[in-house]
């Protein structure tokens, strides 16, 4: 019996391995499959006119998609700079202050439930709130959707990483009479500092690939983002609108966009990883 218990327990261990391997493999492929897709089709389109021109005109020759890059940058640092302060304060509450507390408890739900919110429904909200109030779509409203799917990361992000430092650190100030903030600001965020930055890496890049809240807020245009009290052009709906055009050059300029895109991420996400194995190590 003890054999025969032992050969089962090894033939579903068997089984699980490569179950799991497999899974693993399949993953891997796909993403490689679609990285050699994005490189072979949108490789051609990448030159100095791609990020300097305008779009070009249907079924013309030449430009580029300067416009929606700088759109995207605009959008996506107005983002950064509303989010990543009110997340990071978010999770210093939730891991200092408001951590055994029922408000805390209620912020702690409103964060988990915002960040499943899908974005389009987000979009829905900022388009409700900013864009029928102003009369029209702007790269504001763009901004102000792209903040609130970054706001939760962060502040999920900040709230783990400062639960991990060791209470003994704060405690051993606390009782050399060091106030609070100054422990918080002095010692635990000197301590969970490179995972947060990891954090707001990620949050980076998870908004930037975001399309269906940009349809509701900053829409579109062929034009230089000279105000963004106005619609503003970005990478995630110039993709959506030329991939389904009927043109092969706005086809290829969307192949283009959506390399930059990935590329974008893969890096922002290595460098990610590469502060977090950092701060494993130290």
């Amino acid at each position: 019996m003890k054999l025969r218990s032992r050969t089962r327990r090894k033939a579903a261990d068997l089984m699980l391995k490569i179950f799991s391997t497999g899974s693993a493999v399949v993953g891997i492929f796909f993403l490689g499959w679609i990285l050699i897709v994005v490189i072979h089709k949108g490789a051609s389109a990448i030159n100095w006119d791609f990020f300097t021109q305008l779009p070009p005109p249907p079924g013309g020759e030449g430009g580029g998609l300067g416009n929606a890059i700088l759109g995207t940058l605009y959008m996506t640092i107005m983002a950064a700079i509303i989010g990543v302060p009110l997340g990071i304060m978010a999770g210093v509450y939730l891991s200092e202050y408001g951590r055994d507390t029922r408000f805390g408890s209620l912020v702690r739900f409103t964060v988990n439930v915002m960040m499943g919110i899908p974005s389009i429904i987000t979009g829905l909200f900022i388009y409700t709130l900013v864009v029928v109030s102003m009369g029209n779509f702007s790269g504001y409203a763009g901004g102000f959707s792209l903040a609130l799917l970054i706001l939760p990361i962060v502040a999920r992000t900040a709230e783990d990483m400062l639960s991990l430092v060791p209470n003994a650190l704060r405690e051993s100030a606390l009782a050399l009479g060091v106030p609070r903030w100054r422990v918080t600001l002095g010692i635990v965020f000197r301590a969970g500092k490179t995972g947060m930055i990891t954090g707001v890496l990620l949050a980076v890049a998870r908004i930037s690939g975001e399309t269906a809240p940009l349809l509701f807020t900053s829409l579109n245009s062929p034009y230089w983002p000279t105000s963004l009290n106005q619609p503003t052009a970005n990478l995630t709906v110039t993709i959506f609108n030329y991939a389904m055009s009927p043109y092969s050059n706005w086809q290829t300029a969307a192949w283009g966009a959506s390399l930059l895109i990935t590329v974008g991420v893969l890096l922002v996400t290595i460098l990610a990883r590469v502060l977090l194995g950092e701060r494993k190590q130290s």
